[in-house]
C-alpha cells in the first residue's frame, strides 16, 4: 500500500489547496501539521532540507509546494 504524507500549516493557503485536491480525487493521506508538531517539523525539513510548505510525500519521494503536474506523475505510479 502506497503511503501519503502532507506537511502543512494551519494558516497556508497552498497546504489547504493541496490536501482539497487529494480528496477530490479521493486519495487517502496522513495530514501532519508542522506548525504544531515540531518533532515532524524536524522530520520534513531532514527530508527534504526545505522548510517550506507545503510538502507532500508520496513513497518516499518528496514534492515541495503545490506543483500539481509532479504530484499527479507521482500519483500515477501507485
Amino acid at each position: 500500500m502506497s503511503k501519503i504524507i502532507v506537511y502543512s500549516t494551519k494558516m497556508c493557503p497552498y497546504c489547504t489547496m493541496l490536501k482539497d485536491f487529494l480528496r477530490e480525487k479521493n486519495i487517502e493521506f496522513e495530514a501532519v501539521d508542522v506548525g504544531e508538531d515540531r518533532e515532524k517539523a524536524e522530520e520534513m525539513i531532514r527530508k527534504s532540507g526545505q522548510m517550506g510548505v507545503p510538502q507532500i510525500e508520496i513513497n518516499g519521494k518528496i514534492i515541495v509546494g503545490f506543483n500539481k503536474l509532479a504530484i499527479e506523475e507521482e500519483l500515477s505510479k501507485m
